[in-house]
């Protein structure tokens, strides 16, 4: 509590947590602005009995369950960035773009990738439309509502996507991923109401055992995003202008999750394509095609395939932006140049080599925890058959973990301005 009142008594700081604040609100605003012609019962129905746009609705922020004019979310813009983040493995100059040519090249990979988000933006609401109109959700419109919902529906993206870097440009969180967040707190009001209206006193424990869980798997996503591998560190002593120099020792932290919240959206983001794509082509005129989209429909609707598919991606996912954000042959090659050396290991490619089997090894179980909390909700909603809890695990683990980021980088800013007194 102390913490917080500090933060609330530097200006600055207050200043921007409200100027964030202002901002989630304008989101939630427009998150309740639907698209005209819907018939909201049918969407009622349609959303209860599909899990893959349950997930789908916590990925755009809430947006998608009113069908409003941001019912995409971030998900385009988060689509580009793992597309360009890709390209920086394929393309060598893209990669050299991203990681050598500063912050001229950071800014100019970061307008590719807003540039990508548009012809995203608009194919992924062609395909929405269209599902929704096969469903008879959304009724007869002509062509010109029809290219007025696209327009506005991918400028609403676009505006979600600004709104996002504007907080992240004030250093108190990443923007995306405060936009989801806000999307999932606001939806609990509701999960509390559908819980009571379906409350039922047979299954007294089997809710005790949830909650329990719950408060267990936030404990462990706490612990897990605290943890960190601490690489012991030595400074040569050097003579410099006939004093001697340098020496002592300090340490090089390794996170255990370096990647954070990240893997489990973009995990996400793939997950959720094949459903949408399938649900687009399931009415095609074509038989063969309408066979093959029921068929992949069906496969993503088996629990067992979605949760394993969804398990691997997040590990994959968290060791592909490790690897992204982490260069050990970076962290060596900085070593060397301070005169620093991991205890025990030679300096130069010795280093790169310890730092990279370090990395892996804790990488790997950062990444199976995020997998095994991922489908944790997957096996309970198994077990108990209670749908109201499908979405929990992957809404606790991105709300803890923005939580976490966003309080660490507060204090930060805090500790910059009034070191003494914090």
């Amino acid at each position: 509590m102390e913490k917080i009142l500090q933060i609330f008594r530097a200006k600055e700081i207050r200043n921007k947590i409200l100027f964030i604040l202002g901002i989630l609100v304008i989101f939630r605003l427009i998150a309740n602005v639907p698209v005209p012609g819907i018939d909201v019962e049918r969407l009622k129905s349609f959303f209860e009995g599909n899990q893959l746009l349950g997930l789908l609705d916590l990925f755009s922020g809430g947006g998608l369950k009113n069908i409003s004019i941001v019912m995409l979310g971030v998900g385009p813009y988060i689509t580009s960035s793992i597309i360009m983040q890709l390209a920086t493995m394929i393309f060598p100059k893209i990669e050299q773009l991203y990681k050598e040519e500063g912050e001229a090249g950071r800014q100019k990979f970061n307008m590719w990738t807003r540039w990508l988000t548009v012809p995203l933006a608009i194919m992924q609401t062609v395909a929405m439309i269209s599902l929704l109109k096969s469903q008879q959700i959304l009724g007869d419109i002509s062509l010109i509502n029809f290219l007025t919902i696209i327009t506005t529906v991918t400028a609403g993206t676009i505006f979600l996507m600004w709104l996002g870097e504007l907080i992240t440009e004030k250093g108190l969180g990443n923007g995306v991923s405060l936009i989801i967040f806000a999307g999932i707190v606001s939806a609990l009001p509701t999960t509390i109401k559908q819980i009571i209206a379906t409350w039922d006193p047979t299954q007294v424990l089997t809710y005790f055992g949830f909650v329990v869980i719950s408060i267990l798997t936030i404990a462990a996503v706490v612990y897990v995003t605290e943890g960190q591998r601490n690489i012991p560190i030595s400074f040569a002593k050097r003579i410099r202008s006939g004093k001697l120099q340098g020496g002592g020792g300090s340490s090089l932290p390794l996170r255990v999750n370096q990647a954070g919240v990240i893997p489990i959206i973009f995990a996400m983001s793939i997950m959720l394509f094949p459903g949408v794509v399938s649900g687009f082509l399931a009415n095609s005129s074509n038989a063969s095609v309408a066979k093959i989209a029921g068929t992949i429909a069906d496969l993503f609707s088996n629990q067992f395939f979605y949760g394993a598919c969804y398990f691997v991606l997040v590990v994959l996912f968290t060791f592909f932006y490790t690897a992204v954000t982490f260069d050990p042959k970076k962290v060596a090659e900085g070593l060397q140049r301070q005169g620093g050396f991991v205890s025990g290991i030679r300096p130069g490619e010795p280093t790169m080599e310890y730092l990279n089997f370090i990395t892996n090894r804790i990488t790997l179980s950062g990444a199976l925890f995020l997998g095994a909390v991922a489908v944790l909700p997957f096996v309970i909603q198994g077990i108990t058959g209670i749908k109201t809890m499908t979405v929990g695990g992957t809404g606790i683990l991105i709300v803890v973990s923005v939580v976490i980021e966003t309080i660490k980088q507060a204090e930060a800013q805090l500790v910059m301005r009034d070191y003494d007194n914090f």
